[in-house]
Formats: C-alpha cells, structure tokens, sequence
C-alpha cells in the first residue's frame, strides 16, 4: 500500500471518526499489487426496505489525487450533513484506483491497466492481469444495485452529466446526457448489466472545493422527492430475493442433475442427492428418483465404470446420492454401492487421513469422507466408520485459533470454498453421529467456533470472500452456499440454536440474488488446488452463468433452507 492511499485512507477513518457517520467498511476488490480497495458502506445499502435514496458514490477511477479530493470532498460533507443523512444512504468507493495514486501522473494502475474506460469488462473475473479493478468495481456496484451511482470527478468548471433516461433531479441540475462510450456510468445504465439490470448514473465534474457545494444540490433535489426511485437492477435482486427455496431450488434443478459423467464426481453427486430431496418436498420423489435410475443404470449394469483407476475422495462423493435413492426406491444395489465404496476408506490408523484422502489432511477430504462414512455407518450401523472420521477431524490440526481453517497444513490460507468444505464435513458428520458418541461434544464446539468465526467476517452484502479472511477478494458463491447449508441443517438438527437463524437468512438472502431466474449463478471459484500462494487463490477464476459445482451446491442449499422453513 503505497503512503498516499495510507493517508487518504486514514482521513477518511478521521472523517468517520468525527461525524460517526453510519458507515460499515468494507473492500470491493484487490489491485495487482494486492491493495484493497477500500469501501464505505451505509447501513441500508443493501436493506430490503428502506425510505432513504439510495446512492454510491464513486471517486478516483482515474488514480488522480485531484479526483479522489473531489470525492472525498463530497463525502465529506455528507458526512456532517444530518439533513442529507436522514434522507440519502450514501455509500463510497473514494478510490476505485488506489495504485494509480503512486503515479506522476495519467490514467493508469502502474499494472498496464486504466479502471476509467473498458466497461462493461469482458471475462478475466477476477483475476485480469492488467485491469483486476474494473471487474471487481463492476460487479460490487452491480450487486449492490444502488438507486443510482454517482461519479465524481476534478475538473476546472462544474458540469453535470447523466446517464439513463433524464430525471427530475438531472434535469434540476442542468446535466447533460453522458457520452455512449466505455466508461462505467455509460455501461451500468444500458444493456443488462451483471445480468441484473441498469443502474442510473450521475456525473459530477467540478474542482475540488465547488465538489461539497454541487453534492449539496444534488441532495438537496434527492430529499424533495418522497419516494426514492428504484434503479432495475434493485428491482431484479428484490425479485430474486423474493422467491422461496423451493422456487429456487426448482431453478437450478432445471438446470443441473440430469447427467453423470466418468469418472463420477462430487459436484455431478451432490446435483442428484438434491434432486431427490427436491423431489421429497415436492411429493413426487418416485418420478424424480426414475429419471436419475436411467441416468445411472449404465454404472449400474457394469457398462460404464464409476471410478476411475486414481479415484479419490472428489470421485467416491459422487455417488453420495446413494442413501437419497435407497429411501425412494428400496433397491438394495445403491446401499450395496455406498457401503463398498465406505470400504474402501479403511486401513490406516485412526488419526491418519484414510486411504484415498491427500496425507496433508485437506479441508475437501473433511466433506468428502464424512459425506460417505456417516451414511454407510447409518446402513451398517459398523461404528468403525465414524471411527475414521471423528479421529480424522479431530487430528488434522488446520483450526486456527481464530476458529478458521486453512486450506491443508502445507497451504495457510483461508481459502472460502476450502472453509465451506470444512463446514459441511462437520455438518454431515454430525448428522449421523449418535448423541451418546465420546467426540460429539468436542466436534459441536469446534464446528460452533467455526461457524462464529465465519460469522464475523460476513460482508455487508451476506457475501463471503474467495479468501474469507482477505476483505476485496471476490464475493463468491459457493462458500455461501456451503456454509448456509452447513448451518441450517445444525438448526434444523439442533446443534446450533436459534441465534443462528438471522445468519443462517443473511446467508439465503445473499445466495438468491445470485441465482438468477432461469438458474445461471454468479461468482463461483473455478476448481483449486492447494498452494502457499495468496495471489493464487485470489487468481482462480471466478465462473458466472452456467457451473456444475457452483449449481450443484446452490441447490443443496436451497433445499436444505426449505427443510429448515418446514422443520423436517
């Protein structure tokens, strides 16, 4: 972090201080050189209801000193503005281009990169090698769909801008249309943008000491209006948000569950366990349990394999829809199935990682054995097989003292997904573990100091981070997905209590606005291994429409949620 971002930010900390503005803070992304890039965030930013008009104000896309004093110029005098506080929940990029403060001079991000222009950015989410901040700018303003974002820029005269249809207050304020070009105003107020919807945008240019004044006038127009506009990208995450699970979890069963690949995988199981379930709630689980009999008879009649001949974990979860399909059908040859591939997880001593699991105690290994091992103890009642398990999670030593996991011994990170994975291995394992079990206790506490330290580091939006300890990282999906699961079915069960429940609704919340109608998902970490990198965790790509891992794990979620609202 170079000096002079230290010192816009510290000032900014001041101006909090001062006025204690209702501001949580926050990060919108992470620069090539790792610099968070720092955000403010109103208390009602991303409330389902509010009477305040909603607005982001965003400054310093140019990297500019002159710019970012016009914005923060504008923020400042909001911040003592009661007036304007009542009626205006106001949120702040003050920076959008911190490294680009460290240059003499130009447009840049000193990574090749300019965050002014290049709008609507095309792939490279999130890990683009020369402009990583327009992603990141691009989809946290998408996602927070304020009632319209406010550019502020240094020029020598004032002049006003708008982009999106004219509105009373633009025309108040004599503002001409923006240009069509590629810059950020233009491309969230046309198109889809973020597969949402647009967000109208103002334009302010004025030297930094008329920046206060003109911001006035704006606010000024904003609190005569009664009733705020609501930008359609507000009015697409209200109607996302507003679905059931159960419509949700119809969604994304339209879209994923209905093939099975070899090898068999965890992301294709999991899709079919959810069908079943899904198929349960809705009083048709015979119809649903016949189509995935076609999908997987071909395993079934020895004419495809299910494993290949370096099967691990990742592989035996792929047929953990075992038990699903032995509930709906009786057929003796999906318990036979699970119970084989169980078998498979004996012959180390206890303490060690099983056979197929990576030796470096993973937190994938923590989900994909206790997915299997605690079903097949529930058709053999063999305790040996939660024997594995219990002495597994309890000998792995990667809980921090803070409650976090790293991702293995060998790689310190906190990696989201990593997190998620540890979150559904205590869940499951918990579910099929007798109360009466020596390790019960000692797991729910674990689990619990797990989930809490999770909880503190939730953002603003319900998001979890791509590293969850790292606030800027990409919001993603499926650690959301995971540890909303992991603690609804703890409520569910009863071994986490109802001051769970908000977390657990914060979590849901979150996930539906980024499932979109027809299904497609947004921000899921593509596959990962385990590396000592933080820039390789920050790197992995993040897949947006259609992602069998990232589906797959929404619609588990979705369903689990809806047994939760149902209390079965």
């Amino acid at each position: 972090m170079t000096t002079k971002y230290r010192t816009l930010l510290d000032r900014i900390g001041a101006i909090q201080a001062r006025s204690g503005a209702p501001w949580t803070d926050d990060a919108c992304g992470v620069t090539r050189l790792d610099t968070q890039i720092a955000a403010l965030v109103h208390i009602d930013a991303y409330a389902v209801e509010s009477d305040r008009h909603r607005v982001l104000l965003v400054g310093g896309l140019s990297g500019s000193a002159e710019d970012v004093e016009a914005a923060v110029s504008a923020l400042e005098w909001y911040a003592t503005s009661r007036r304007a506080r009542n009626r205006v929940a106001l949120s702040a990029i003050p920076c959008g281009n911190p490294d680009g403060l460290n240059l003499d001079g130009g447009p840049g991000n000193g990574s090749g990169g300019n965050p002014s222009v290049g709008y609507p950015p095309e792939g490279g989410f999130f890990n683009h090698e020369t402009d990583p901040e327009a992603r990141y700018i691009w989809r946290y303003v998408g996602f927070m769909a304020p009632d319209f974002a406010l550019e502020v820029r240094s020029g020598d005269a004032v002049a006003w801008e708008h982009s999106g249809a004219a509105t009373p207050t633009s025309r108040a304020l004599n503002a001409a249309p923006v240009a069509e070009d590629d810059s950020l105003l233009s491309a969230l107020a046309s198109g889809m943008p973020n597969g949402l919807g647009r967000v109208p945008g103002l334009r302010l240019t004025a030297p930094a000491s008329a920046a206060a004044n003109e911001v006035d006038r704006l606010l000024a127009h904003l609190i005569r209006e009664e009733t705020p506009s609501i930008s359609p990208a507000r009015e697409e995450l209200d109607r996302r948000r507003g679905r059931s699970a159960l419509e949700v979890a119809e969604a994304l069963a339209a879209r994923y569950g209905d093939r099975l690949d070899h090898p068999v995988i965890y992301t294709q199981g999991v899709a079919l366990s959810g069908r079943l379930r899904l198929g349960r709630l809705m009083g048709d689980a015979s119809s649903y349990a016949n189509g995935i009999a076609d999908l997987v008879s071909p395993y079934l009649s020895g004419e495809r394999q299910w494993f290949g001949e370096s099967a691990t974990g990742p592989n035996h979860a792929g047929i953990l829809w075992c038990d699903d399909m032995y509930l709906a059908t009786r057929d003796e040859r999906y318990r036979d199935l699970l119970i084989s591939t169980a078998e498979l997880y004996r012959g180390n001593e206890l303490g060690a990682p099983p056979p197929p699991c990576d030796p470096d105690y993973r937190t994938e290994d923590m989900f994909m054995a206790g997915a299997l091992l605690g079903r097949a103890l529930a058709f053999t009642d063999d305790d040996y097989f939660l024997d594995v398990q219990t002495h597994f999670l309890l000998s792995a030593d990667i809980q921090q003292d803070d409650g976090l996991f790293r991702h293995c011994r060998s790689a310190p990170h906190c990696w989201g997904r990593g997190n998620g994975f540890a979150a559904l291995g205590y869940a499951e394992t918990l579910t099929f573990l007798p109360e009466d079990h020596p390790h019960r206790e000692r797991l729910i506490s674990m689990h619990r100091r797990h989930i809490d330290a999770i909880r503190r580091l939730q953002r603003p939006s319900g998001m979890l981070c791509q590293l969850l300890d790292f606030p800027g990282s990409y919001q993603e999906l499926t650690a959301v997905c995971m540890v909303g699961y992991a603690v609804a079915r703890g409520l569910r069960l009863g071994w986490l209590d109802d001051s769970y429940r908000e977390f657990a609704d914060s979590l849901w919340s979150a996930a539906s606005e980024r499932v979109g109608m027809d299904g497609h998902v947004v921000d899921g970490c593509t596959g990962t291994g385990a590396v000592n990198d933080r820039r390789f965790y920050l790197d992995r790509a993040a897949e947006f429409g259609q992602d069998d891992r990232t589906g797959n794990l929404a619609l588990w979620c979705a369903v689990e949620m809806e047994r939760l609202r149902r209390g079965i």
